[in-house]
C-alpha cells in the first residue's frame, strides 16, 4: 500500500498529536523542506512550528519508505 502526501500528513498528525484543522500547514513544509521550516517563536502558538516541522519530517519518513 502506497501512501499519498494526504495520507502521509494525517498519519504523521496522528502519531504526533497535530490536530486534523492544522494538518495543511503541513503540506508547504514538505515542499520547502527542513530549510524552510520556521523556527519556534516562543510565544506560545498553537500549533508551535516545531510541532508543524516534525509533523512535516515524519511524513516525509513514511513517503520515503514507501518508496
Amino acid at each position: 500500500m502506497s501512501l499519498d502526501v494526504d495520507a502521509a500528513i494525517a498519519k504523521a498528525g496522528d502519531e504526533l498529536g497535530l490536530p486534523s484543522y492544522y494538518r495543511d500547514c503541513v503540506k508547504p513544509l514538505l515542499r520547502s523542506g527542513p530549510v524552510g521550516y520556521p523556527r519556534c517563536c516562543g510565544g506560545g502558538c498553537e500549533p508551535c512550528a516545531e510541532t508543524l516541522a516534525a509533523v512535516a519530517d515524519r511524513a516525509r519518513e513514511l513517503l520515503d519508505a514507501e518508496r
